[in-house]
C-alpha cells in the first residue's frame, strides 16, 4: 500500500532535498526556465507553485514566509515584483513541464520547467495570423493593365530626353 507517500524523496535526505529545491526554485524565478530531470521538475512544481500563489498578496508576512523557503532576497524581490505582476489574474498553473527525452550519459528522462507567462516563443506562435488563400489564376483586369502604369512602377530610372 502507498499510504502517506505524497511526494518524491528524490533519493536524498530531508535537508539536502529542501536546499536543492530552494536552489532550483531561485533559479527558476530568476531565469524563468531551467532544464532538469523529470522527477526533479515535478517535485519543483509542487514546491514553487504555492510560493507563487503566496506572492499575489504583497505584504510583510507573505514576504517572510517566501523568504523562509527561498533564502535569497534577490529571488524574493523578483518573485514579488515582475512575476507577481504577470500572474495576478491567473488562478493557478503557473509552471509548465515539457519533456525533452533521455539524457545521453545515464538515460535519465529530462524536461524543462518554465513559468507559463514568461515564454516568449509560445506567445509569438499564438500571435501569428493565418494567411488567406490566394488564387494563381490571372484575371482580365490584371491582363488589361496599361503599359504606362507598368513603366511608372518599374525600378528603372526615367530616361532623360
Amino acid at each position: 500500500m502507498r499510504h502517506n507517500k505524497k511526494f518524491n524523496h528524490l533519493g536524498r535526505t530531508a535537508s539536502h532535498r529542501s536546499s536543492m529545491l530552494a536552489n532550483m526554485a531561485c533559479s527558476l524565478i530568476m531565469h524563468k526556465r531551467i532544464t532538469t530531470t523529470l522527477a526533479k521538475a515535478k517535485a519543483l512544481k509542487m514546491y514553487v507553485e504555492p510560493l507563487i500563489t503566496r506572492c499575489k498578496k504583497d505584504d510583510t508576512n507573505s514576504r517572510r514566509v517566501v523568504f523562509r523557503y527561498l533564502q535569497n532576497k534577490y529571488a524574493v524581490k523578483e518573485l514579488f515584483g515582475e512575476v507577481a505582476a504577470k500572474v495576478a489574474d491567473r488562478p493557478g498553473g503557473y509552471t509548465r513541464i515539457i519533456k525533452l527525452g533521455s539524457r545521453l550519459g545515464d538515460a535519465a528522462s529530462m524536461a524543462f520547467i518554465e513559468l507559463v507567462d514568461f515564454d516568449e516563443n509560445m506567445a509569438k506562435t499564438a500571435k501569428v495570423e493565418k494567411k488567406t488563400r490566394r488564387s494563381r489564376r490571372s484575371t482580365k483586369k490584371a491582363d488589361e493593365v496599361a503599359p504606362e502604369a507598368v513603366a511608372e512602377t518599374s525600378t528603372e530610372a526615367p530616361k532623360a530626353e
